[in-house]
C-alpha cells in the first residue's frame, strides 16, 4: 500500500501518470494538467493535506478514469471515429477501475467488447463492398466510352449502369463510417452507465 505520509507532490504525479498511462495520451495529459493545477491552487505549504485529500494515486487514477468514462457517456461524443474509439477505451478502462470483482468486470467487457468487434467488422465488409462497387463501376464506365462508337446504345446504358453502381458504392462508404461512429457512442453510453451504476451501488453499501 503506498504510503502517503512520505509522498511529496513529485512523487505523487509520477505515480499518477504511471496508472494513467493506460489512457490516450490526450486524455491522459487532460488528467495530468488537473492534478497540476489543483497542487498548484493548494500551495506547497497544504501539499500533504492535497494528497490526502486526493487519496492515493491508485484511487485518484481510478477516480479520474470512472469520471471520464460517466463524462463521455452523459456528453455522447459525436466528434471524429478516432475520438469515439477513444471513448469506448476509457469506458473499458472504468469498468476494472469501478467497486466490482474482476471477473464480472471481465464478462461484462468480454460481452459488449464482442459485439462492438463484431459490429465493426461487419460495418468494415460494408465500407470493402462499397470501394469494390466503385472500382467496378469505374471498370464498367470506361468499358462503356470504348463501346461507344461499336454500339451507341449498349455504351450509354453501360456507362449508365457505371455510373449508378458508383452512386451506390459512394454512398456505402459514408453510411458505414456513421453507422460504426453510432454504434461506438452506443458502446460509450453502455460502459458509462455501468461505471454510474456500479458506483452508486458500492456507495450504497458502504453507507
Amino acid at each position: 500500500m503506498e504510503s502517503r505520509v512520505k509522498m511529496n507532490r513529485e512523487i505523487y504525479m509520477r505515480s499518477l501518470r504511471e496508472r494513467l498511462r493506460k489512457l490516450p495520451k490526450e486524455d491522459q495529459d487532460m488528467a495530468m494538467e488537473y492534478f497540476r493545477e489543483y497542487f498548484d491552487e493548494a500551495g506547497p505549504e497544504n501539499e500533504a493535506q492535497a494528497i490526502e485529500n486526493l487519496g492515493s494515486p491508485k484511487e485518484a487514477a481510478e477516480q479520474i478514469i470512472m469520471d471520464m468514462a460517466v463524462k463521455n457517456c452523459e456528453e455522447a461524443p459525436k466528434a471524429g471515429m478516432k475520438r469515439s474509439f477513444r471513448s469506448v477505451w476509457i469506458g473499458i478502462l472504468a469498468v476494472f477501475a469501478a467497486p466490482i470483482a474482476i471477473p464480472l468486470a471481465l464478462a461484462a467487457v468480454a460481452v459488449l467488447g464482442g459485439v462492438g468487434l463484431a459490429v465493426v467488422a461487419v460495418l468494415a465488409s460494408l465500407v470493402v463492398a462499397g470501394v469494390a462497387v466503385v472500382a467496378g463501376a469505374a471498370v464498367t464506365i470506361v468499358l462503356g466510352g470504348i463501346m461507344i462508337l461499336k454500339s451507341p446504345a449498349n455504351a450509354i446504358a453501360t456507362i449508365g449502369a457505371g455510373f449508378l453502381c458508383m452512386g451506390v458504392g459512394v454512398l456505402i462508404c459514408p453510411f458505414a463510417v456513421n453507422l460504426t461512429k453510432g454504434c461506438m457512442q452506443m458502446l460509450t453510453k453502455i460502459f458509462g452507465k455501468m461505471v454510474r451504476r456500479f458506483t452508486r451501488k458500492s456507495a450504497s453499501v458502504q453507507e
